[in-house]
């Protein structure tokens, strides 16, 4: 057999003198699960938690991907009526040396304008966005669990979590060095404190009314806080001092 032909490695198939591929359960350095990940051009979606490599399984439409495309719908008008944040769909984060999740939706400040993220020269995400937004079906236990953890050591000032099967959002603030879970208003809708304006109405996404949802979101939009955080980032742009 010619130096050439087939190998079995551990931690996934390869070929001799090639990139092995990533495996689920994998334990890596962060530079090793960017090498391989980015020699699977057809992988979609591979997260390094803890050193350890998750790849989740695929994707259903009533599961994931409609909820997924409500989210972006709804962090995408706020996008639009926001100068000074930008969103993210999928994108990896390179969050420390052992993490590096591919949260289902972020929104942050523009690094311009003082926000916590930076974009480094090779187009990665690095430290964390001010909130994440996750969509948990089987995963719940790991979007609850490691996921969160993480998420909360390294900055993450809110994390939501629609967790699909017990028709459920939770969103978390991180306060006093924890997360803790953010009760809606007495009209039952959810107010970011960090984000001003961005409304969330859950009940509205939880029985797939998307317009009532962005209707929510318009009347936050349309209030003078919501006027005066624009001023704000386009002030934190022009100084170069970081949003408070």
């Amino acid at each position: 057999m010619t130096s050439s032909a087939r190998t079995r490695k551990s931690g996934g198939s390869t070929f001799a003198g090639t990139i092995p591929e990533l495996e689920p359960g994998d334990r890596l350095s962060r530079d090793e699960f960017e090498r391989r990940y980015e020699a699977m051009p057809r992988l979609k979606k591979a997260e390094l938690i803890e050193g350890v490599v998750y790849m989740p399984s695929p994707v259903r439409f009533r599961r994931h991907g409609g909820p997924h495309a409500s989210i972006i719908t709804w962090l995408g008008n706020y996008l639009a009526d926001t100068p000074g944040v930008e969103v993210a769909d999928n994108t990896s984060v390179r969050l420390d040396l052992n993490n590096e999740p591919q949260p289902d939706a972020a929104l942050f400040i523009a690094p311009e304008c003082g926000g916590q993220v930076r974009i480094s020269s090779d187009d990665y995400l690095e430290s964390a966005p001010e909130l994440v937004a996750e969509v948990a079906s089987s995963s719940v236990s790991y979007d609850l669990n490691v996921k969160r953890a993480v998420y909360c050591r390294n900055g993450v000032r809110e994390y939501l979590v629609w967790r699909v099967r017990d028709q459920q959002i939770d969103w978390f603030v991180l306060r006093g060095g924890g997360y803790q879970l953010l009760e809606p208003h007495s009209d039952g809708i959810l107010r970011s404190p960090f984000f001003p304006s961005l409304w969330l109405d859950p009940s509205a996404f939880l029985r797939g009314d998307l317009a009532a949802a962005l209707h929510v979101l318009d009347q936050g939009l349309a209030t003078a806080e919501h006027a005066a955080f624009v001023q704000r980032l386009d002030q934190a742009q022009r100084l170069d001092k970081p949003i408070e």
